[in-house]
């Protein structure tokens, strides 16, 4: 499960706690893979279970204890196992592209005013990228000074704007078809 694997990938980096780990995935990968806490926390006792992690509780004064995980030897196998094995096409899954597809009693307008939202909340994810995703990549590679790793965030920093900017291209040029369909038919409902 790739989220396991993201998992194992961030702790052996260093031993970290769950909310760690989202802060994590926040910063440097959430442009291509999310993960709410709970599922953090979800997977962090699979992985527990399945000895690829094991956790350790530090003391805190005034607040609660701490709980970190550490790779295992057999995590590692596992992540090694993983990283090299070719993984399936995700299925292709937009709830946008679902409305667009049944809007066929919606007026052009109203279709047209869903892209441009979509096209401004795609602006604002850009400009994301562009700034606290690249600071986010920039900073890590410092602190861990590995050039190959850099290279490969940035890689994959890339797609996502890459894949972003498609997306807005296929909006704006879908923009204009659909400014131009043909007109609104009422419904042919059965009567009652």
């Amino acid at each position: 499960m790739p989220l396991e694997h993201a998992i194992l990938a961030f702790i052996e980096y260093q031993p970290m706690s769950g909310y760690d780990l989202k802060k994590f995935f926040d910063v440097s990968v959430a442009h291509f893979w999310s993960a709410t806490q709970s599922h953090i926390y979800k997977s962090l006792e699979g992985l527990e279970k399945k000895g690829w992690a094991e956790a350790r509780v530090i003391q805190q004064d005034g607040k609660p204890n701490r709980k970190e995980y550490q790779i295992t030897d057999e995590g590692r196998a596992e992540l090694r196992r993983w990283m090299v094995t070719p993984l399936p096409m995700d299925p292709v899954r937009e709830a946008s592209l679902i409305q667009i597809f049944f809007s066929h009693f919606s007026s052009n307008e109203q279709i047209a005013a869903l892209l441009e939202a979509r096209m401004q909340e795609i602006r604002e994810h850009l400009y994301i990228l562009r700034t606290s995703a690249q600071a986010a990549i920039n900073e890590n590679a410092q602190r861990i000074s590995i050039e190959r790793a850099r290279q490969l965030w940035q890689i994959t920093l890339d797609y996502g704007i890459d894949y972003y900017e498609f997306e807005l291209a296929w909006y704006e040029k879908t923009l204009e078809t659909v400014r131009n369909l043909p007109p609104l038919m009422p419904p042919n409902l059965p009567s009652p």
